[in-house]
């Protein structure tokens, strides 16, 4: 039966083969019972001198004793017992180990001096019994030596496993990028883990493989595939499963598409980094399928054709799901590092829409009007008024200054036009006239409107202003100053104040 293990996130570290234990020539250590055919895994080194040990192992343990435990009877074998004494002994000995191996014991080291001159022949025998590893500690070799050299050999296999795990994901990036993504990726795992990797789509079907396999595990993983596919109601299915047929190791991994792919992978061993990298193989892959066989991927493929080939926006904007939209700023509220596309794609997801921007520092989100966006933790957000895909380019401005709000009054999120004022009380007509008019000498300066709108929204503060626009208070100081010789105001006046911020609400210098 598969198993569907949760598997950690990045390789566990690799256990040390006993062999390149015993090829460290700094502690001398020699086998001198048990198997010496098979490469036995040591995965830590414990020190006991307990009669059973039993109770304090985990398993995979290298167990070291100077044989303090041992009854006086056994002596150095220097001398000659009594056959009851060699019998009570053998029974020991034979309990003691037995016992290690329950435990699930790798290997026994057996220190000499200062309590044992010799290893006890009797130990030997049970270690040659019971098939486990046995090593003669010398005299100048300290346990804690030991030790070290096993976490040594430990930090050594973690950092190659790794520096193969990051080869591998850069590799397979690399294929993901190619004119042939899908079968790129494939062959890329199953050059990786020395075995075969397979796309098999919702109806079981393979649609792509590489590699070799034994054909015998080549079924196995046909069948294990259908252990992870979504099978209707009948229930939830793992996101992965693992089986062994044929000495091969086999793999299943659902894509995230919910489509029904799953990426199937059978290879001869399995290391500690083979189950990450695989799973990057599967993000990359439902990346691929899910953006190329989806509905809304096609889409919204579809609109960027139509808009470069010169269709207006309000022309494609039902292929991509409305009418009237909210465009979205967001910024990180914290300083820190600037958003990057992963940071982005997550944000929109959050927000109900796949249609993201990665601008210069902050992050643009097109969503449509129905789907009210909320404050998101981590990020300071701006919203638009709902608009059409006329009005696009508008209500891009409208979220811009919003944004610049919500970061100077330290607010989660700000929507524009939010409440009705007294301008709605003036005809549009002539409330633009008078705009234009009064904001004349600041037609050809966007950065001087713009640091105005800015620090009349703000009450005249220098700092928050600042703080808004990204710039040094001292260019705020000078920009406002200008656009008050430029208008020739005092912009101290309260009415000139209210006047001035009158015009620009009417947009009649954006």
């Amino acid at each position: 039966m598969p198993d569907t293990p949760s598997a950690p996130a990045v390789p566990p570290t690799p256990p040390v083969p006993l062999s390149a234990l015993l090829a460290r020539e700094d502690l001398a250590l020699r086998q001198i019972a048990g198997p010496g055919d098979a490469d036995t895994a040591i995965r830590w080194a414990h020190t006991s001198e307990m009669a059973d040990p039993y109770p304090y192992l985990l398993g995979g343990e290298l167990l070291l004793t100077a044989g303090v435990h041992i009854p006086e009877a056994a002596g150095s074998d220097g001398g000659a017992p009594c056959p009851s004494e060699v019998e009570s002994l053998g029974d020991y000995f034979d309990g003691y180990v037995s016992r290690i191996v329950a435990a699930g014991g790798a290997a026994l080291g057996f220190g000499l001096a200062p309590v044992h001159d010799t290893v006890p022949r009797a130990l030997v025998a049970a270690c040659d019994h019971y098939g486990l590893p046995l090593l003669e500690v010398p005299p100048q070799t300290t346990f804690s030596g030991v030790a070290r050299a096993v976490w040594q050999l430990m930090a050594q296999a973690r950092l190659a496993e790794l520096r193969r795990v990051t080869e591998a994901q850069q590799s397979l990036a690399a294929a993901a990028s190619r004119p042939d993504p899908v079968p790129s990726v494939l062959r890329q795992l199953a050059q990786r883990v020395g075995g075969r990797a397979v796309l098999y789509g919702p109806d079981g079907a393979e649609l792509a493989g590489a590699g070799r396999a034994p054909e015998e595990a080549a079924r196995a993983l046909g069948e294990l595939a259908g252990v992870v596919r979504p099978a209707g109601p009948a229930g939830p299915t793992p996101a992965s499963a693992t089986d062994t047929v044929a000495e091969t190791h086999l793999a299943a991994y659902a894509l995230g598409t919910g489509q029904g792919f799953v990426l199937g992978v059978a290879a001869p061993r399995r290391d500690p980094g083979d189950h990450t990298i695989a799973s990057v193989a599967a993000v990359l892959l439902t990346l691929l399928t899910g953006e190329h066989r989806s509905g809304a991927g096609a889409a919204r493929s579809s609109a960027l054709v139509r808009l470069l080939l010169g269709a207006p926006p309000e022309a494609v904007a039902p292929l991509l799901g409305g009418d009237r939209w909210v465009v979205v700023h967001a910024r990180p509220t914290r300083d820190g590092p600037a958003p990057d596309a992963v940071a982005a794609s997550a944000l929109g997801a959050a927000l109900g829409s796949t249609l993201v921007d990665l601008g210069d520092g902050f992050v643009r989100v097109l969503v449509p009007a129905d789907r009210e966006p909320a404050p998101q933790p981590g990020w300071t957000l701006g919203l638009s008024a709902p608009a059409t895909p006329r009005d696009w380019a508008a209500a891009d401005a409208q979220a811009s200054r919003a944004l610049a709000r919500a970061r100077a009054t330290r607010t989660a999120l700000v929507r524009h036009g939010e409440r009705t004022g007294l301008a709605d009380l003036v005809p549009p007509a002539e409330a633009e006239l008078h705009a234009r008019t009064l904001l004349a000498p600041l037609a050809q300066g966007t950065a001087l409107t713009e640091t105005l709108r800015t620090w009349l929204s703000l009450h005249g503060s220098w700092d928050r202003t600042a703080v808004a626009l990204s710039v040094h208070r001292n260019t705020v100081r000078q920009r406002i100053a200008r656009c008050a010789a430029l208008l020739g105001v005092d912009l101290d006046d309260a009415d000139v104040r209210m006047e001035l911020w009158f015009a620009l609400k009417q947009g009649a210098a954006d």
